[in-house]
C-alpha cells in the first residue's frame, strides 16, 4: 500500500484564487521585478513560470535581462534603479549566476523591504532570530504550506534535511526550529547517512542528485519531502530544458510504498514555490 501523496497542484490553484481576490483589494497593483543574467534556458523556464502565475493573480512581472557578462556593479546598479522606484513592491535576482558574478554583493542590494525571497542578511537575521518581520525563501514557504494543507504537525517532530544550500537547506532547518521541531542537516560529509535518515519523522531531501534516497534510507511511518528537481532524457541526465522528464532527490516509486506521506515531482514542493513567491510580494505589498 502506498503513502499519502501530498501533492501540491490542488493547493497551488487554492492559492491562485486567494490571491486574485486579495489582489483586488489593494489599492496598488503588485509589482515583481525578476532580474536575469544571461539566458540559461532551465532559468528562462523559471521566469515563464513567475511571469504566468503573475497573469493569473494580477500582479505585474518585469523582466530585467542582462547579459552574460554584465559586471557586479551594473546588476547593483540595476537592482538600485528598481529599490527607489515605489511602484515595485518585489525584487528578485534569478539564480545561478554566472560564476564572475559577485552573489553576496548582488543580493545585499536589494532593498529588504523588496526582497521577495527572504535572501537579503536583515531576513536572515530575522529568520535566526525568530522575528516577526520574517520573508521565508519560497521553497522554505512552500515546504510549510504543503504541510500545513495535509495537517501534518510539526512541533515535536524530528526532521532530518539532506542538503544544506542557502536557498533551501539552512533556511528551512531554521524555519522547522522555529517551530519547535528538532532538526538535524545532513551533507556530503555526513557519515552513515540512512542512520540519520531513518530517524526522521520528516525527512527533507534537496540535493539535486536524481533518485538518490531510496528504500533503504527510509521506513514505515514516515513523511517525506523532496525538494529535487533533475531532468532525465533516456535514462541519462541531460541540461536542456524542453523534451525532458523531471525527477527527484528520491526514488518515488519505491519509497512511495514504504512511508505515510509522500511529495511528487513534479506536483510537490515545485507547484507551491511560485505560489510562495507571489504570496511573498503580496506581504511586501501591504495592505
Amino acid at each position: 500500500m502506498s503513502g499519502q501523496i501530498l501533492e501540491g497542484i490542488s493547493l497551488r490553484d487554492a492559492t491562485i484564487q486567494r490571491l486574485s481576490a486579495r489582489v483586488k483589494t489593494l489599492s496598488a497593483q503588485p509589482t515583481l521585478v525578476v532580474v536575469q543574467i544571461g539566458d540559461r534556458a532551465d532559468s528562462v523556464a523559471y521566469i515563464k513560470a513567475k511571469k504566468s502565475f503573475g497573469e493569473k493573480i494580477g500582479a505585474r512581472v518585469i523582466h530585467e535581462m542582462l547579459p552574460e557578462k554584465v559586471s557586479s556593479d551594473a546588476v547593483v546598479s540595476c537592482i538600485k534603479k528598481h529599490n527607489t522606484d515605489h511602484s515595485v513592491h518585489g525584487i528578485i535576482v534569478q539564480l545561478p549566476l554566472p560564476v564572475h558574478l559577485d552573489q553576496h554583493t548582488i543580493l545585499e542590494a536589494i532593498d529588504p523591504k523588496k526582497d521577495v525571497d527572504g535572501l537579503t542578511s536583515t531576513h536572515t537575521q530575522e529568520l535566526w532570530e525568530d522575528g516577526s518581520e520574517i520573508v521565508l525563501p519560497a521553497t522554505t514557504r512552500g515546504i510549510l504550506s504543503l504541510l500545513d494543507c495535509y495537517q501534518i504537525p510539526v512541533e515535536g517532530k524530528k526532521v532530518v534535511i539532506v542538503g544544506r544550500s542557502v536557498l533551501v537547506g539552512k533556511p528551512t532547518a531554521m524555519a522547522f526550529l522555529n517551530r519547535n521541531a528538532t532538526v538535524t542537516i545532513c551533507h556530503r560529509g555526513t557519515q552513515n547517512l540512512s542512520e540519520e535518515t531513518l530517524r526522521a519523522d520528516i525527512l527533507i531531501v534537496a540535493i539535486g542528485k536524481p533518485h538518490f534516497i531510496t528504500k533503504d534510507f527510509v521506513r514505515e511511518g514516515q513523511v517525506v519531502i523532496d525538494v529535487g528537481i533533475n531532468t532525465l532524457a533516456d535514462g541519462k541526465l541531460q541540461e536542456e530544458v524542453g523534451k525532458r522528464k523531471l525527477v527527484g532527490d528520491v526514488d518515488f516509486e519505491n519509497v512511495s510504498k514504504i512511508v505515510s506521506a509522500i511529495s511528487p515531482v513534479p506536483g510537490g514542493v515545485g507547484a507551491m514555490t511560485v505560489a510562495s513567491l507571489f504570496e511573498n510580494l503580496l506581504d511586501l505589498t501591504g495592505e
